[in-house]
């Protein structure tokens, strides 16, 4: 079984006209049936001034009534199937997806097609999302995960002036302006059988995937408006944005732009470092190591070479967040602002400490024992990334955006890993990563006061409760006075009620 899963091969095939796609990905053992039905537009396309319309039209098309059916009488159908749909909304994408036991596809189907092909619209509906997406930006978004707030917030830093600067959930001001008018026109203009590709998997009978296709072939033909590519500017320097909030905790990301997609040839080389640096929700790396396990200030510390939105919430990667544009990033979860000392020596030590690594991978790159070690952590780990035929089915959608052909992403990395040179590792490190120039957010407490420390450059000193190695409070010396190159003009203070309003 397991032989046959890793085999499983995604097929693309033109269905009456070349913009008809289908992706499929038959399992043909497997009792379960997975769908994706991918809209070539997501957050990007939003509106100037409606920002949030394309996921608030999602919603409502997921978690709402159809022409057919009330949400509670859909809800009623679906809960003895032990099934469910739902949609999410990235820069680039819209993914309506569900799984169901084989032994309920029809009745799940039936319940699927209305969503994507005859959503009512209706007006208590579109009332009660639009009121849950309000409360969500208002407070939710603001007081709940810092963490993720900043990782937002440095994206928005990052893309200024492109499609991909807003958060995909929208600002405050832009989703009170949206109307359900807007929701039906952008559904009128996005949701046509030309800008729609459809993704079956799993072991669903003969015929299924093209009976899908030929329902979305009942949508109107038209071309979709594109989001103009995004063109972020490198930061000149270290740019820095401090959110104002009554906090005892310090949430930090920090990155800048990349010219790396998965498609490109230093991708897998970058992989394996980025991995060493900081592997997602792992102890393997070294922020981790650093930060964490031997000085025990935060819960985990990771880098990134692609987007990973929501990254608390899971340990894999995400699937369907492919972008024209990445960001290398490095994710600081928070830092106490209780413990002994000035109130942001840790969050700076911290800071500081992922810099040093970072700039350390940087200056010196991998020893070929550590590139050994990272390609044995990796090619084992990447063996999760595929667990359900739901992310297989994904990760064949992500292939298709970026132009990966058979066998698939997923499938050929392993083989990729096993071929990457320490030499190669080491070039991608020169080539596409640095230290001088990045954005930095933090959100903290007493932001005036960060603002200062960090425009004087003063050391951040770190306390412990027993005895230390003496070369680890070495390191922790010239830790502590790392230069943070920035310029008091580079720094902008914002209050936590002003943030995406």
């Amino acid at each position: 079984m397991m032989k046959m899963l890793l085999l499983a091969f995604v097929a693309i095939v033109s269905v009456g006209a070349a913009d008809n796609n289908i992706i499929a990905l038959p399992e043909p053992n497997s009792p379960f049936v997975a769908f994706n039905i991918w809209i070539k537009s997501g957050s990007a396309a939003d509106p100037k001034g409606k920002e949030g319309l394309a996921s608030l039209t999602a919603s409502l098309m997921s978690g709402g009534a159809t022409k057919q059916d009330t949400l509670e009488t859909i809800l009623e159908k679906m809960y003895p199937m032990a099934a469910g749909y739902s949609a999410s909304v990235d820069k680039e994408m819209t993914n309506f997806t569900g799984r169901v036991h084989r032994d309920n596809l029809d009745a799940f189907y039936g319940l699927f097609k209305n969503a994507l092909l005859a959503p009512a619209f209706s007006d208590a509906d579109f009332n009660r999302l639009k009121a849950q997406r309000l409360n969500f930006l208002e407070r939710g978004r603001r007081y709940s995960r810092d963490e993720e707030l900043s990782k937002d917030l440095l994206f928005s830093m990052a893309y200024e002036g492109t499609p991909y600067q807003h958060p995909s959930d929208g600002y405050v001001e832009s989703v009170r302006s949206i109307t359900l008018d807007d929701v039906r026109a952008f559904y009128r203009d996005h949701y046509l059988r030309n800008n729609i590709v459809v993704g079956v998997g799993g072991g669903y009978p003969q015929g299924l995937a093209e009976r899908v296709r030929k329902d979305i072939e009942a949508l109107p033909e038209g071309t979709a408006r594109a989001a103009a590519a995004p063109a972020p500017k490198p930061p000149p320097g270290v740019k820095v944005l401090i959110v104002e909030k009554p906090t005892d905790a310090s949430a930090i990301s920090f990155g800048y732009p990349i010219a790396l997609l998965r498609s490109h040839a230093d991708f897998v080389p970058l992989l394996i470092a980025n991995s060493y640096l900081g592997e997602h929700r792992n102890s393997v790396g070294r922020l981790y190591q650093a930060i964490r396990e031997t000085r025990g200030m935060n819960y985990g510390n990771y880098s990134y070479i692609e987007a990973f939105p929501a990254g608390y919430a899971t340990q894999q990667p995400r699937v369907n967040v492919p972008r024209r544009s990445q960001l290398f990033e490095i994710w600081i979860r928070p830092i106490s602002l209780t413990a002994p000392g000035n109130l942001h020596d840790r969050t700076l030590f911290a800071t500081r400490a992922a810099m040093f690594e970072q700039q350390k991978l940087v200056e010196k790159g991998m020893t070929p024992q550590e590139v050994a070690t990272s390609k044995e952590f990796l090619r084992n780990y990447v063996g999760t990334w595929g667990a359900t035929i739901s992310r297989r089915l994904g990760y064949a959608i992500d292939d298709a955006f970026y132009g990966i052909g058979k066998p698939g992403f997923l499938q050929s990395l392993k083989a990729a890993i096993d071929k990457v040179t320490p030499d190669q590792v080491n070039a991608a490190i020169k080539k596409h990563l640095q230290d001088d120039n990045m954005h930095l957010v933090i959100i903290t407490a007493d932001a005036a006061g960060m603002k200062q420390r960090l425009v004087s450059g003063a050391p951040a000193s770190i306390t412990y409760a027993g005895e230390r190695p003496a070369a680890l409070l070495a390191e922790d010396k010239t830790i502590s006075a790392l230069p943070i190159k920035v310029k008091e003009a580079d720094i902008t203070i914002l209050p936590i009620d002003r943030v995406f309003q």
